[in-house]
């Protein structure tokens, strides 16, 4: 058993969680006693009180209790990567440099674990290691059904800059769904604000969003406005739309549930547009029938950012899943009919 430690964050180590920098430090201590000598306010950070999400940053001092040489529990086997599924990722690379990595993310692969979940992008990362001694991090997140651009950053520096751009909301983001009807205005706004459907998981996919009108936002327990950019780029007659999408908030389900608060659901939206109903014509149904594929026809086309380190711009672009391609092939459409940027006359 070691005595009590004052450790100081070292420079290159800020800006990260601390249940994350302590078990760098640490690789015995389980997370579950991390977050038991949180809940005792043994860990402390310059003697406050911390929880196990709380972020240490360069300079402060961490009180680490006395921690035994190996911790009760042991530290958690991880399976190795097998080759079919390394192969699989790294086909997904779309661009890569020394500081950072983008992916096209299939649908139906998560982000990150859950329940039930045991292949996700986060426990495959490292197969995405390509020659550096860390595995590159998450800095944002797609729907696990969503697919398209994922950016992770290589390098701790990079994680910094590019979680900084998205909080700050200095990147922009284009997506392409199928919709149910013609969404009019051809190109508009939706300011609807978001809150928790009651009776919902907490997070991830079994949570859902419930829109509300801007106005009533700040009487709503929960609620957080949300604003989504819109442009309706080609239609088949009434009953469904090529829609290009640019979230400027990243609400929780925001494109899916403010698109059906529109009533204009994406096709294969069984959880906002209801999965039994076939669209007739009228604008409402996320099923399109005949050969049109059930998942969802939602797709993270391009990601616009600065580079963390060389300040230049970057526009990452991400070619449509198999179901959303037969999907275009069936209605007429080619990847190359969208303007790079349909909301210019909105900026």
């Amino acid at each position: 058993m070691s005595g009590v430690q004052m450790i100081t964050v070292a420079e290159g180590d800020g800006d990260q969680r601390i249940d994350r920098w302590l078990r760098r430090l640490f690789p015995h201590v389980s997370q579950g006693r991390i977050e038991k000598m949180c809940r005792k306010g043994e860990l402390r950070i310059d003697g406050g009180r911390v929880k196990a999400s709380s972020r240490v940053e360069v300079g402060q001092v961490v009180r680490i209790p006395p921690l035994p040489a190996t911790d009760q529990k042991p530290a958690e086997h991880r399976p190795r990567i097998k080759e079919a599924d390394a192969r699989m990722i790294q086909d997904c690379v779309i661009y890569r440099d020394d500081h950072v990595i983008a992916l096209n993310k299939p649908a139906g692969l998560p982000v990150q674990g859950g329940s039930g979940q045991t292949k996700h992008v986060d426990g495959l990362a490292e197969a995405l290691r390509f020659g550096l001694d860390e595995n590159p991090r998450l800095v944002h997140r797609l729907d696990k059904d969503t697919s398209g651009v994922l950016v992770m950053a290589r390098t701790r520096e990079a994680a910094k800059g590019l979680t900084a751009a998205f909080r700050h909301r200095n990147t922009h983001k284009i997506y392409w769904a199928l919709v149910a009807g013609v969404p009019t205005p051809y190109l508009g706004e939706i300011k609807t604000g978001l809150v928790k459907a009651p009776g919902h998981g907490k997070h991830g996919e079994g949570e859902k969003m419930i829109p509300i009108h801007s106005r009533d936002v700040d009487d709503t327990p929960g609620a957080k406005r949300a604003h989504t950019l819109y442009a309706t780029l080609y239609r088949v007659a009434s009953r469904a739309s090529w829609v290009a999408m640019e979230p400027v908030t990243g609400r929780t389900h925001q494109l899916r549930a403010h698109m059906a608060g529109m009533g204009h659901p994406i096709i294969g939206d069984g959880k906002y547009g209801g999965s039994g109903q076939e669209n007739l014509g009228d604008g409402w149904g996320a099923q399109l029938g005949g050969i049109i594929s059930k998942k969802l026809h939602l797709h993270a086309r391009t990601l616009s950012f600065e580079h963390p380190i060389t300040r230049k711009p970057i526009t990452v672009t991400a070619k449509l899943p198999q179901h959303m391609k037969e999907s275009w092939d069936t209605l007429g459409w080619t990847e190359d009919l969208a303007a790079d940027d349909p909301f210019e006359e909105l900026r």
